[in-house]
């Protein structure tokens, strides 16, 4: 049960429930989105909890299954949705949403493998994606508060950021979203940070 916390506390809390329900069934798994940018960015508040739950191809309604069982859906009929959307969309006891991704694809799997652990607060560490694959996951959503979160890492994490890493595995998404402005309005930013 989430306490009555301050908001950022209370989505730490939930993500270690979250967290802790992956671990006991052994599922690989990373936080993303704004969680993840807490640890890598400037930090500001974040309404929800994001992660990538690899299930593969096929298992999806086993792996949705048992999170539902836990956690109650936001909408309708989630389980339809995570199967034909492949995002479970949930919330916590208190309300806040959970979104989870069914991760299948290759770079999928990369990101959850490069995945490590951070201290939040003194009794909750959450694995969360690395800041490249944090880059890379923001520049392909190429929303407006993605690119002003990608220029926060980019202030906090200065020259540590491995692009050669960024750009292997963000020109093949780029290029399946048809979308070349992503790496042009990446190297723009890159230009003006150093």
């Amino acid at each position: 049960m989430v306490s009555e916390a301050p908001p950022m506390i209370a989505l730490f809390q939930v993500a270690q429930q979250v967290q802790e329900l992956c671990q006991a069934r052994g599922w690989r798994f990373c936080f993303i989105g704004g969680v993840a940018l807490q640890r890598w960015g400037q930090p500001r508040v974040t309404q929800d909890v994001d992660l990538t739950l690899l299930t593969g191809f096929g298992d999806e309604e086993k792996y949705a299954g048992t999170l539902l069982a836990r956690f109650p859906g936001r909408i309708a009929d989630p389980l339809e949705f995570a199967v034909r959307y492949r995002v479970l969309l949930l919330q916590s006891e208190a309300g806040v949403p959970i979104d989870i991704s069914l991760g299948a694809l290759p770079y999928e799997e990369l990101m959850v493998s490069r995945a490590s652990d951070f201290q939040f607060l003194p009794e909750i560490a959450l694995r969360t994606c690395s800041a490249e694959d944090l880059v890379i996951l923001k520049a392909f959503a190429d929303r407006l508060r993605d690119w002003s979160d990608i220029e926060s890492i980019l202030l906090r994490q200065q020259n540590k950021i491995d692009w050669r890493y960024v750009e292997q595995n963000l020109k093949p998404l780029v290029k399946a979203k048809e979308a070349p402005h992503i790496l042009e309005r990446l190297a723009e930013l890159r230009g003006e940070g150093e």
